[in-house]
């Protein structure tokens, strides 16, 4: 009903809805907005206490870890089981240490780990070869670069933008990749889409000269850049990383075989090493 005065019809005020109140609220220039406050995530929360136990007491089992968490043991089992396949664990003898992932992100932000093998290993390598030398493991279906040593402003660019690396595109990659056994190597073949069948064919080519010589190859970058791989073994002898040195292909490939002989020589002299399993290497 209309309220009428002798100044005319006046309107009764709207009330306004909840949801105009707050957007109108929220596009006032004299709002003080405050700060979201971080909220915990349940996930979130079991997947750090998890990195976070084995970083300060490394080697505890599956019971252990499920202890501390105080948390269902197939809960616990299936963020483990992420994480290794992620390569933020490793596991070793029924123990878990922390992954290689983990120093994928160290590298990538400019800070270098050591292990069995060390940063001054590296840099005597490169010393020795005079071109850049990067330190990878397996994580998974992919290679990480944990370390390196030495300037290469593509590879080290590459390196750090993007850790993970399939092993079938890089030196280092294809030289862990022949020495799986072979059901895991077949499996892994398998597992790679069209995109990669002309580096299943081209790694299936050279699979019997890498096993002999222990060394793997790899031209990048329309030919401008070659890498040298082979891989890194503990004193039990089991294959724990890979060794790739990377350069522009004008420069290795005159020296291919020298430098072929430099790189075993290096390696080999780190396998007699003892090294206390805290690290994946």
């Amino acid at each position: 009903m209309n309220m009428t005065t002798n100044q005319g019809t006046a309107k009764v005020p709207q009330k306004k809805s909840a949801k105009s109140a707050i957007v109108a609220s929220d596009m006032s220039p004299s709002k003080d907005r405050v700060a979201r406050e971080p909220q915990n995530h349940r996930t979130v929360d079991r997947v750090t206490r998890i990195l976070e136990e084995v970083v300060y007491k490394p080697g505890l089992t599956f019971a252990e870890l499920a202890r501390a968490l105080n948390a269902p043991k197939s809960s616990v089992h299936g963020f483990i089981s992420g994480l290794l396949a992620k390569g933020w664990l490793y596991e070793s003898d029924r123990r878990f240490f922390l992954g290689p992932a983990v120093y994928g992100l160290t590298m990538a932000s400019g800070h270098i780990r050591a292990g069995l093998v060390t940063q001054a290993d590296l840099v005597a390598l490169h010393k020795a070869t005079g071109v850049a030398v990067f330190l990878g493991v397996k994580a998974g279906d992919h290679l990480i670069y944990i370390a390196e040593a030495g300037v290469d402003p593509v590879a080290g660019f590459e390196a750090r933008s993007n850790i993970r690396r399939t092993l079938l595109a890089t030196a280092g990659g294809k030289a862990l990749l022949a020495e799986l056994p072979d059901s895991q190597r077949e499996a892994y073949l398998r597992r790679r889409g069209a995109e990669e069948a002309e580096h299943v064919e081209n790694f299936l080519d050279e699979f019997e000269q890498i096993l002999k010589t222990r060394i793997a190859t790899n031209v990048r970058m329309s030919g401008s850049r070659f890498g040298i791989g082979t891989t890194v073994h503990n004193q039990a002898g089991d294959r724990v990383a890979a060794i790739t040195l990377v350069g522009p292909t004008s420069q290795i490939q005159p020296r291919l075989k020298r430098l072929r002989d430099v790189l075993i020589k290096h390696v080999d002299s780190w396998a007699s090493r003892e090294v206390s399993p805290r690290e994946a290497i």
